[in-house]
């Protein structure tokens, strides 16, 4: 790699997380687990937390668990930390299991937004939920941040209140909410938190527990990077700001007086300032004669001379003007607060949403970003949520401080069956999909408009060291019980953004563009896979590692820049199949998505099945694609539909876009406006998928050889005037005759649909291959086949 992400010029004024001198409380030593009842703190000598988290997720003490992260985090730092998982909502009591926190309460919704996991993108209501012991659903609140919050304070209402995680994240400033489909306030607002941390949180968090700790007050920390929090008219933290006014898209042009109609010409003129060009003109021909009269004729021969009376005109800067003195002077981005349109306004007005929207996602670096305020309520009401710049990426070594912290790797025993295990009854399908997987990295520059990975992670990649995550491959190879031999993952957000970022640091932290691999990828970005190569090759080696698959999402255009790297992952790591994301073929869609075309999906695909053919096996590409984006038309998906048919794949899973608060694709999704240009009222808008009818069919054009969804797009063909797809040949999309259905559509999720009882199926000859009846099972390297079927992650 030509450089490192932790040599980043700007993370070197970061203070480094083992700088701090732990808190007294350390002489106690390090919990198995952090302490979920009265019992296991007495058990541990404690007689009080200093910090207790409240989370919707069980308590799994894994790195892959928020909770997790940020209690072993605050342990070594010399806190006591308790955890109240999953609490009984309906009153304050079930807070108070733990006592009194003596410093702050830390809540969460757990690792996925609350809303997300209880609702499907057609706002029905999940049955399961993988966070919970059993996978059962219901057992958090909607909008749990806020219900949590609101507990704690009538628990011990003098206990400040910090609130995190991913619900909070996309929440902080006023949003778009899909499920009451109305903008609501910041979260800050609606939670009457203290303070609110966004993205990973550990710098923040620990700079915050250590400052309480020494008494200072939670209402002076309004210098913290990465929080949100709320000011009033008159706070003197908020003197010596520099505030943008970005409250308006329309800059008014000059505004011409209205002039009398009953005044002469020349009076006209002198209202506004100037004179009858008719009843000036002789004066005109006088200063005319005057100028050529400057020079004076001379003697015959001798040419002319200057008249001294006549001066030529000198201009010089205004010394009393700073903005003359050469380059114009800006505030300083580090003093510098933008003011966005306020709650009323983006709550009324969809253009100021828009731009809102797009303000905020041009202030994401965390090299140049300023500070934002939004205004809600008015009058005695009124009160500003400021938001702080990101907070600064962790370094390589930090990175490898929290990954190595004492994590039991396990889901709290409160958890287990009769039998102490839990892959049952009680089992947690979250623990189970990362049970033997590896995080290697954070953050994600993609950007794409529909994930909400960037609005958390932040798009600057920051990744462990090669020694760590062997470290911890070793401890799951020697530790994590039921491990067969095979890694089932490393990877994160994407599978092979480890160690990439740009090549220059100053480029990187003066860098304003969402993504970097969009419309193409960018000319300062290092695209080495090396590194990860060289992990692979280590990783394989280990003794008792049979197997280590890559699971998480594939960038293809980012990996056709390495031959070698797609040869290493076809030959070694690809258990029978492989996922990966085009999500379109049409460029309407995937330039509102900013997603690469399907050129480069083919690209990757012929490297895929060259590699395939050289390693002698049968391996699968699975893509995956997204109806009802904003910008997608029903000719866009006709066209995919036809795409999909003529490379003999059916889609037995559909993604339907899921409009996630603050992202991108969701301002679109409301605004009708594309936040990706410039915000005008007249600017672009963008075709949306709105309305249950027109959703349900473009999840049709995806699933084309579903019977069910033959009568929807017979009618929209031939409302297309495209009857010519209709036939019972080959080259027909759908045929004319219509068997037997029941008319309704199954879901891919196990709980959300009937339980249907369906027999096996033996692919016959020349038959198209499905997901679920023709590919072959999953190799995970434990030697026993997996025939689940595939899940794919919510964004």
């Amino acid at each position: 790699m030509n450089a490192p992400v932790d040599v980043s010029f700007f993370t070197r004024a970061a203070k480094p997380l083992t700088s701090y001198r732990k808190y007294w409380a350390a002489r106690f030593g390090t919990a198995k687990f952090l302490p979920t009842t009265r019992a296991e703190m007495e058990a541990l000598g404690w007689d009080s937390c200093d910090v207790i988290i409240v989370t919707g997720d069980a308590y799994v003490d894994h790195p892959s668990f928020g909770m997790a992260v940020i209690g072993r985090m605050l342990e070594a730092q010399g806190f006591r930390v308790g955890i109240i998982a999953q609490p009984d909502w309906q009153s304050a009591e079930p807070f108070k299991a733990l006592g009194r926190p003596n410093l702050f309460w830390g809540v969460t919704a757990g690792n996925m937004d609350s809303m997300i996991n209880r609702y499907t993108a057609d706002r029905k209501i999940r049955s399961d939920d993988a966070y919970t012991p059993g996978d059962i659903g219901g057992q958090r609140p909607d909008r749990a941040a806020i219900v949590y919050s609101q507990r704690c304070r009538e628990a011990y209402k003098d206990v400040p209140i910090v609130l995190g995680g991913i619900e909070g994240s996309l929440r902080r400033i006023a949003h778009y909410d899909y499920w009451s489909d109305k903008v609501r306030r910041s979260i800050v607002v609606d939670a009457k938190c203290d303070l609110l941390l966004y993205g990973n949180a550990e710098r923040a968090l620990v700079e915050v527990a250590h400052r309480l700790a020494a008494r200072e007050s939670m209402a002076t920390m309004t210098d913290i990077r990465g929080t949100a929090f709320i000011r009033r008219s008159g706070d003197d933290t908020a003197a010596g700001w520099f505030e943008i006014d970005s409250t308006s898209v329309d800059a008014p042009g000059r505004v011409e007086a209205h002039v009398n109609p009953y005044l002469m010409i020349s009076e006209q003129a002198k209202e506004q300032g100037a004179t009858c060009a008719r009843e000036d003109e002789a004066a005109e021909v006088a200063v005319k004669a005057e100028k050529d009269a400057a020079l004076l004729p001379l003697p015959r021969g001798e040419g002319t001379k200057a008249n001294p009376a006549i001066k030529p005109l000198t201009f010089v800067p205004n010394p009393s003007l700073p903005s003359m003195q050469g380059k114009i002077r800006v505030p300083p981005r580090d003093r510098s607060v933008i003011r966005l349109p306020s709650y009323e306004q983006v709550k009324s007005d969809a253009v100021l949403y828009a731009h809102a929207n797009r303000v905020l996602h041009l202030e994401t670096n965390p090299g140049n970003a300023r500070a934002l305020v939004q205004a809600h309520g008015e009058g005695a009401t009124a009160r500003d949520v400021w938001i702080t710049p990101p907070p600064i990426p962790l370094t390589t070594a930090e990175m490898d401080y929290v990954f190595d912290l004492p994590y039991a790797r396990a889901p709290h025993p409160r958890y287990a069956d009769e039998n102490g295990s839990h892959d049952h009854a009680t089992k947690i399908p979250a623990w189970e999909m990362i049970r033997f997987s590896v995080n290697i990295m954070r953050g994600c520059f993609g950007g794409c408009t529909f994930c909400s990975i960037t609005e958390h992670e932040g798009r600057i990649i920051q990744s462990r060291s090669e020694d760590s995550v062997i470290r911890e491959i070793e401890a799951i190879r020697d530790t994590v019980k039921g491990f067969t031999g095979a890694i089932s993952d490393l990877g994160g957000p994407t599978a092979n953004m480890y160690r990439i970022g740009c090549k220059s640091p100053e480029i990187e932290a003066a860098c304003r563009k969402p993504s970097c691999v969009y419309p193409g990828i960018c000319s300062n970005l290092n695209t080495n896979h090396n590194p990860l190569i060289k992990m692979y090759r280590r990783a394989r080696a280990l003794k008792g590692v049979k197997k280590i698959l890559i699971s998480s999402g594939l960038r293809y255009d980012l990996a056709v820049q390495s031959p070698e790297y797609v040869k290493e992952l076809v030959t070694h790591h690809v258990g029978g199949y492989l996922k990966i994301a085009p999500e379109h073929t049409e460029q309407g869609p995937l330039t509102k998505m900013m997603k690469p075309g399907i050129g480069s999906y083919d690209k990757f695909k012929q490297m895929f099945e060259k590699y395939t053919l050289e390693a002698g096996k049968k391996q699968f590409l699975i893509p995956y694609f997204i109806a009802a984006h904003p910008g997608t038309s029903d000719e866009d998906m006709m066209n995919l539909a036809i795409w999909l048919k003529k490379s003999g794949f059916r889609a037995d899973q559909v993604q339907t876009f899921y409009p996630s608060p603050m992202a991108t694709a969701t301002t679109m999704y409301h605004t009708n406006k594309n936040p990706l240009r410039k915000i005008t009222r007249d600017s672009e808008t963008v075709d949306i998928v709105r309305g249950e009818k027109r959703r349900r069919l473009h999840k049709a054009f995806l699933r084309y050889h579903d019977p069910n969804n033959w009568p929807l797009l017979r009618e929209a063909l031939k409302t297309m005037g495209r009857t010519d797809l209709i036939g019972n040949g080959k080259h027909h999309l759908i045929p004319t005759f219509q068997p037997m259905t029941d008319g309704s559509y199954t879901s891919a999720r196990r709980k959300n649909s009937t339980t249907v009882a369906l027999k096996p199926v033996t692919p016959v000859k020349g038959r198209i291959l499905t997901q679920h009846t023709g590919l072959p099972p999953r190799d995970n390297g434990s030697g026993k086949p997996v025939g689940k079927p595939l899940v794919r992650k919510p964004r």
